[in-house]
């Protein structure tokens, strides 16, 4: 089961009481207030782990407690600091928060985005521990029975969303031949069949070319029109190709689903502009699919016209033959390396 949007409840835990306490000893002529401070409650923290590909397990446990700081003793003796609580959440996590727990009518403020393995930020402060009389020892008061008591500790209303990290995003319509093509091309095993819908989550997969070159391709549910209202599964998926640096857009050419292809190009063009023209200006490569079962040349020929007038790459493929499929991986390699290149190099500008 594929979860990519959760709603959960983090508390920090509360800082611990300052103690009231006097030394009183036998023999021990110098007394006097010694109540140590509490401790301070565990913070709460997300962190980005690859070991997590989806928020499923959130469903299940959405709430979550970090330790409380212990009270103060005598002695001068300080509490002991709740441990901090780390929740493993998977890369390509934006964090959202309300500050008060349960309002749903506040607008939730962006925290956090998780890309990178190991990326840690702290969402639930913990308590501060109250200080303990000794604390308040002045030389007009030598015996101070003020103590303060812990802080409580941060609670928050989160709401994580997924974004799957990948280089490549293969988007068209239902039954265009994503599933089939990101079989091919890496290890991933989405289920395939020939009626629409057949894939209902995302999938990642990991393709390697040559020399040790590598990018990783997501397949998004097919999309149709009225995607980006709500229609069909695309407008839930969509923004999984947000981060992507090129788009493959598979165009079935073969006369099985009954729809012109040049149409189902057009349609798919519009679902993305709606949904995010920034996502629609991504660099796009349209591959002409099933063309092992074409029967009618001129399907494929008026879309490969279509295509050329607005000056976008080409290639004719076939998921099932492997036709084609090498030239298209090139393709979107280069696009891959070049945004590469591009952040090295702004990671090392001042």
């Amino acid at each position: 089961m594929f979860v990519d949007e959760v709603e959960i409840r983090v508390a920090a835990g509360d800082g611990g009481n300052g103690c009231l306490s006097f030394r009183r000893e036998k023999f021990v002529p110098r007394g006097g207030p010694d109540g140590g401070d509490g401790g301070t409650g565990g913070s709460v923290y997300l962190v980005s782990s690859s070991s997590k590909n989806t928020l499923i397990d959130f469903r299940y446990h959405p709430e979550f407690h970090a330790a409380r700081g212990r009270h103060g003793q005598g002695a001068n003796k300080t509490g002991q600091s709740g441990e901090d609580l780390e929740i493993e959440v998977p890369p390509g996590t934006l964090v959202f928060a309300r500050e008060r727990p349960g309002d749903a009518g506040a607008s939730p403020q962006w925290l956090a985005d998780l890309t990178e393995e190991g990326q840690k930020v702290r969402v639930a402060r913990g308590g501060r521990g109250g200080r303990g009389n000794a604390r308040f020892v002045s030389s007009t008061n030598r015996a101070p029975r003020r103590t303060e008591p812990g802080e409580p500790g941060e609670e928050r209303s989160l709401r994580l969303q997924l974004k799957l990290l990948a280089d490549v995003g293969l988007v068209g319509f239902p039954n265009a031949g994503k599933s089939t093509l990101i079989a091919r091309i890496s290890a991933a095993r989405p289920k395939i069949a020939d009626y629409p819908f057949t894939t209902l989550t995302p999938h990642l997969g990991v393709v390697t070319l040559g020399d040790n070159r590598s990018f990783v391709v997501a397949d998004v549910p097919g999309l149709i029109q009225g995607a980006h209202a709500g229609q069909g599964l695309g407008h839930r998926f969509l923004r999984h190709i947000e981060r992507t640096t090129v788009l493959i857009h598979l165009v079935d050419v073969s006369s099985a689903s009954g729809r012109d292809p040049v149409d189902d190009f057009e349609t798919i063009q519009e679902e993305l502009r709606r949904f995010d023209p920034d996502v629609a200006a991504k660099p796009q490569i349209v591959a002409a699919n099933k063309i092992d079962a074409l029967d009618d040349p001129s399907r494929l020929a008026r879309l490969e016209r279509h295509v050329r007038k607005q000056s976008r790459p080409f290639h004719r493929v076939s998921g099932v033959t492997g036709e084609g499929i090498e030239r298209l991986l090139e393709a979107a390699w280069k696009h891959v390396i070049g945004a590469r290149s591009e952040a090295a190099v702004a990671s090392h500008e001042p």
